[in-house]
């Protein structure tokens, strides 16, 4: 469980930077004399003296319709939510969103409340969510004094600590299970009874939505100390759930040389992998100063990449799966020496196979079967105790395209990962860690290179000096003419000619 915490109320109900929203939304609902509570995580957020991202209201009329309205009105995007429980989201254009502050474009959720707003707050996910304000309070004096909290959120919110909101919590909304970690990750509470019942009513985990699962993962992952995150919800009985082929990674042994068995090797991999991507943490790190960089990595992993998440979370998830085919080959040698061979090819078949399940982009899914895939081929492209040749490093980068700077960054995260909390030999992590560099840098030079240097023949230029048509053969010269380049082999036109000669 998360470490207690003191107490954490610090600011008002409603933010100051929300407030001309919250003032078109008063305007809105007023012109079609409904009336909203301003509800659930916004009020949370502010309280604790967090921006709220999104704004939940709960209104007395039909949640859907309205949202269509107030998105036509605002020239927003709307989505439905839950038919079941009349929930709709409007997203909010990009000039609304940079009225309160925010980057990422706000969303405004809308449920109906029905007849009874304490009623309606009973049956929420927790008490810290159970919080209400009416519009018209929310924009008049003293906020705070008219706040609705039935089930003692504000109590809860002192304590740093999620208590259900009923009994049912979870059985009403399986969805929960997985929110309750994700909140305890992003606000550092416990989970205290939570947890009990996150327990009893794991099993429906397998009801919810593929997309709703992922997204919740998400957001559980991308907050720091993920493996922290990841044995939490282990311990709570989701996680294997979720993704069910981590299970027979639990009590396999590896070689002496790894630390933790698979299973805990690789929950143990996304927290290694944001230690090896965190430039300040190198910074103040004797073991983390020799990890590589380069200066065009500077924003690269806190771009956003898929499903609304950053390249970060992606390769965390990554680190995750990379041995998830360890445990099905296996072998142990008669000398007692283990080894694992293929685990790598199979586990990218494996990953594409729990991504898709899961409802992850194209995007996303290509990235982390690739990373997988290739995680061990920085290591294997050594030679003895010679560093990679530009040709080697050139097919690298060329073979996993965007997926090669990540997969430097997950074998580095592996190897700490393996290391555990065991003392790192300090000279073969800074040759692992100068491979490494020696990798990155020459990979993302030639890539430089070759993107500010013209070709140096295309087909037509073949064809016309080699009598050749149009085929299978003329794209494999330029693809050899290409890697003679980025190997440095070849640098003009007459050389280029002549290699294509060669190969015919």
């Amino acid at each position: 469980m998360n470490p207690r915490s003191p107490a954490r109320i610090t600011g008002s109900p409603v933010s100051p930077d929300t407030l001309p929203l919250l003032r078109a939304l008063a305007e809105f609902f007023a012109s079609r004399s409904v009336t909203a509570y301003l509800a659930g995580g916004s009020i949370r957020d502010a309280l604790l003296g967090r921006q709220p991202v999104d704004i939940d209201v709960a209104v007395g009329g039909d949640a859907a319709s309205l949202a269509r309205d107030l998105a036509e009105a605002t020239g927003g995007s709307f989505v439905s939510l839950n038919e079941a429980h009349a929930a709709a989201r409007v997203v909010l254009p990009e000039e609304w969103s940079a009225k309160v502050g925010q980057s990422a474009r706000v969303q405004v959720d809308l449920t109906a409340y029905g007849q009874d707003i304490a009623r309606d707050l009973a049956r929420r996910d927790f008490t810290i969510d159970a919080l209400a304000l009416s519009l018209d309070d929310a924009l008049g004096e003293s906020p705070a004094e008219r706040l609705i909290d039935p089930l003692g959120g504000l109590a809860d919110l002192e304590a740093a600590t999620l208590r259900p909101a009923s009994e049912r919590a979870f059985q009403d909304d399986p969805a929960r299970l997985l929110r309750g970690v994700r909140l305890a990750a992003q606000l550092g509470f416990t989970l205290d009874d939570a947890a009990r019942l996150i327990r009893r009513d794991a099993h429906l985990l397998t009801t919810v939505s593929p997309e709703r699962l992922r997204d919740e993962f998400l957001k559980t992952l991308a907050e720091p100390g993920a493996s922290r995150h990841l044995r939490l919800m282990d311990d709570l009985g989701l996680l294997c759930r979720l993704i069910p082929e981590l299970e027979e990674a639990r009590d396999v042994e590896q070689p002496p040389e790894h630390y933790w068995n698979v299973f805990y090797h690789c929950v143990e991999a996304p927290s290694a992998l944001e230690q090896v991507t965190d430039r300040e943490g190198m910074a103040n790190s004797e073991v983390l100063a020799c990890v590589p960089w380069h200066s065009s990595l500077d924003n690269y992993f806190d771009e956003e990449f898929s499903d609304g998440h950053t390249r970060r979370t992606i390769i965390k998830l990554g680190c995750l799966l990379h041995d998830i085919s360890k445990p099905a080959t296996k072998t142990v040698e008669p000398t007692g020496r283990i080894r694992f061979i293929g685990h790598d090819a199979q586990g990218a078949e494996v990953c594409d196979t729990v991504l898709r399940r899961l409802r992850f982009s194209s995007r996303a899914t290509h990235l982390v079967s690739a990373m997988v895939k290739h995680h061990l081929r920085p290591t294997q492209m050594r030679q003895g105790v010679e560093l990679p040749t530009q040709r080697a490093v050139y097919r690298f980068f060329r073979d996993l395209e965007t997926a090669a700077v990540d997969t430097l960054y997950l074998n580095l995260a592996d190897y700490l990962s393996a290391k555990g909390p065991r003392v790192v030999d300090k000279d073969d992590w800074q040759g692992h860690c100068a491979l490494i560099g020696h990798i990155l840098h020459q990979g993302l030079g030639e890539r430089q290179d070759l993107q500010k240097a013209p070709r140096l023949v295309d087909g037509h230029a073949l064809m016309e000096a080699l009598g050749l048509n149009p085929g299978r053969a003329l794209g494999r010269l330029l693809e050899a003419i290409e890697e003679a380049q980025g190997a440095g082999d070849i640098s003009t036109r007459e050389e280029a000619l002549a290699l294509a000669r060669r190969l015919l």
